[in-house]
Order: structure tokens, then C-alpha cells, then sequence
């Protein structure tokens, strides 16, 4: 039986020493266009330094199948999951991030700025279908964030997230993730004819983008919590580059009511953004989020809607983009991102879904 293991391990040895140069370079390429690298099925949960078969069970019996699962999790609920202390359970995951850094499937600890500074120009950009709103977010959805579209009803948010899953099916050369997409329904708000109008509109293939995207259709708070658990086998098994979620508060605002729920409301919904987060940049994902709006009652100037979900949303989110109505058009303004600037644009919703205005595109077509 040892033997056959050690030929086993040759083997694969004799595989991964066979491919070219450029295989291994396009493994370890962040922004390449494959949402894991092939190496990573190499990688087993028992490669992780003190993690024997009786632990690696437990992992798997609590829904931890892989490498990427464990270096994602937090240490309380592995500490919970495999019946250890903290202490335990951090360092598998610390350990689980090491191996990792070690098959360059994740950035070392410390890099100087001018490397990150280059990361930063490779990363993938998704265009949103509106010039407009890609110049607002300067090229479009990124990777390794999560961006926050939050308004009033009607405001375009759920379009935005439909003209998204048509355009990320799109090869990178055209402004795509030429990925598939995982949307998570919490309000029930996804059309599929939608995305097949604006797909035929743009001159797709609406049967191919439609095949493409992994609809999840959630009914409570705590189906919400488990579906993000899992995110990562899902992000695997669909080839996902973008996730959208639609949205992320409503289940919880509806369940969690009065002031006697809101710590624990917001306790969880911390947990579940900053798993998604840890998702975003392990997986190199672009996470979409669509948020509601309360009244402020006190604000006696300026506008008094704010975002749902409080300072814990707020943090968590990489970008945030406030839409309004006007008129028969959309308002987009930034109001929260690490180097974006303060802006706002204009644009509309047609048949295609987030389209620009026609009087910009015609003056685009007049130059």
C-alpha cells in the first residue's frame, strides 16, 4: 500500500514537473482568467503541518474540504467544528495561509509598496455596461473587494447586478471575467428573461450567459449564513469570478426587529462580511452587494437617507456607491472608497440594463 502511494506522489511529481513555463506562470498569475489555480487540486487538508486524518475528518465532516476552506475560516467556528481550543485552531489556519503563500497561491505577509502597487494594476476590472459608471469606479468592478451599491427602491441597484452577470461572462480582453457568476437571491428580485433581454440587447448569447449563472435563492437569515459558509465550494464547482448578493441586509433587518436584536443582528452580520471578504482576496473573486436605506429623522439639511446595516456595513465594504432617482434617470455618487474620488454621473436603464444617456452617447459617436 506504501508503495503504491509513493508512485502515486511520483506521479504526480513526474505531472507537475512536465508542464511548461508558461502553465506554471499562468497557475501563478492572479489575474489570469481561471478562478483557481490547477495547483490547488493538488493540495490535500492533510499537506496542512499538524493536521493528521482524525482532525482532517472533522474538517470534513464540518463542511472544511479543502486547503482554500480552512485558510478562509475563523478560529471560533473551527474551534467549534473540530472540538479544540482557539488556540488550536488558529494555528491550522495560520498554517493552512503558509502552505498557500508556500505554492504561491496567496501574496506573502509583507511586500513593498511598489510590488503591491503593481498587484494592483493587474487585477481584474468588470465593466458595469455603462461608461459612465466605469469611469465613477475607474475601470469598472475589481477583484479582491467587495463593492456596495445601496439605495431607495427603484434606485437601480438590482439592474446594475443583472447588466453584471451578463457582462462578466464576457472574455477579459472585452472588459469581462470570462467566468461564470453565483447570484444569491435574498428578495426574490432575479429575473432570468432579464439578463436574457439584456444579453440578446448587447449581441450575446443568451442561452450561454444564462448557463452561467448559479442562481441561489435564500429564504432566511440563517440560510443566508450557511450559503456564505460554503461560498468557497461554490465558487469552486461554478469557476465564479463574481459573486453577487441581493442584498445582504434584508433577511436580517426583516428577522432581527427592535433594539433588544440589534447586537446579536449585528454580530452576525459581521461574521458573514468578514468571511466574505477573507473570500474576495483568497479566491481573487469580485463580490457584489446590494444594500436598503432607512431615514434619518434628525438630519434637518441635505439629503436623509443613509445606508441599512450600520457602521459594521460600512467598514466591511471596499466601495460603497449611493444610487438615486432622477427623473427617468439614475444617480450614482461615491461615498466611500480608499482611493477613489468623490464623484458623482448619470446614467440610465434601457433594454441593455445600466446603459449610459444617449445624449452622452451621442456626442461619444459625434467626436
Amino acid at each position: 500500500m506504501a508503495d503504491k502511494k509513493s508512485s502515486d506522489r511520483f506521479k504526480d511529481e513526474d505531472m507537475t514537473a512536465s508542464m511548461s513555463n508558461e502553465d506554471l506562470e499562468i497557475s501563478n498569475n492572479n489575474a489570469d482568467s481561471k478562478t483557481i489555480p490547477t495547483i490547488i487540486d493538488d493540495l490535500d487538508i492533510q499537506d496542512v503541518p499538524g493536521i493528521g486524518p482524525t482532525t482532517a475528518k472533522k474538517l470534513r465532516d464540518g463542511g472544511i474540504l479543502t486547503v482554500m476552506d480552512l485558510a478562509v475560516a475563523s478560529s471560533e467556528e473551527l474551534s467549534v467544528e473540530i472540538n479544540s481550543s482557539k488556540e488550536s485552531a488558529a494555528a491550522f489556519i495560520i498554517a493552512a495561509q503558509q502552505l498557500l503563500r508556500d505554492s504561491n497561491l496567496l501574496d506573502k505577509e509583507f511586500v513593498t509598496a511598489d510590488v503591491a502597487l503593481e498587484k494592483r494594476k493587474s487585477l481584474l476590472r468588470c465593466t458595469t455596461g455603462s461608461k459612465a459608471l466605469d469611469k465613477l469606479l475607474l475601470g469598472g468592478i475589481e477583484t479582491q473587494a467587495i463593492t456596495e451599491f445601496y439605495g431607495e427602491f427603484g434606485s437601480g441597484k438590482s439592474q446594475i447586478c443583472h447588466t453584471l452577470c451578463v457582462m462578466a461572462h464576457q472574455p477579459v480582453e472585452m472588459g469581462g471575467f470570462g467566468s461564470g457568476t453565483i447570484y444569491i437571491d435574498t428578495e426574490g428580485t432575479f429575473r432570468p428573461e432579464r439578463v436574457d433581454q439584456i444579453a440578446a440587447s448587447r449581441g450575446l448569447d443568451p442561452s450561454s450567459v444564462l448557463k452561467s449563472i448559479a442562481v441561489c435563492k435564500v429564504y432566511n437569515s440563517s440560510h443566508l449564513e450557511l450559503i456564505i459558509k460554503d461560498l468557497g465550494k461554490y465558487i469552486t464547482d461554478y469557476k465564479s469570478r463574481l459573486v453577487v448578493i441581493d442584498s445582504i441586509i434584508s433577511l436580517h433587518r426583516a428577522e432581527f426587529a427592535g433594539r433588544g436584536t440589534l447586537a446579536d443582528r449585528q454580530q452576525r452580520l459581521n461574521t458573514m462580511l468578514h468571511k466574505i471578504i477573507r473570500l474576495a482576496e483568497i479566491y481573487n473573486i469580485s463580490v457584489v452587494i446590494t444594500n436598503q436605506v432607512q431615514s434619518s429623522p434628525d438630519t434637518f439639511f441635505g439629503d436623509p437617507t443613509k445606508a441599512a446595516g450600520g457602521n459594521v456595513l460600512g467598514h466591511a465594504s471596499t466601495y460603497r456607491i449611493y444610487l438615486r432617482k432622477s427623473g427617468e434617470n439614475r444617480t450614482a455618487k461615491m461615498i466611500d472608497s480608499p482611493y477613489h474620488p468623490y464623484s458623482d454621473t448619470k446614467f440610465t436603464v434601457t433594454e441593455k440594463g445600466a446603459d449610459d444617456l444617449e445624449e452622452e452617447t451621442s456626442s461619444k459617436r459625434g467626436k
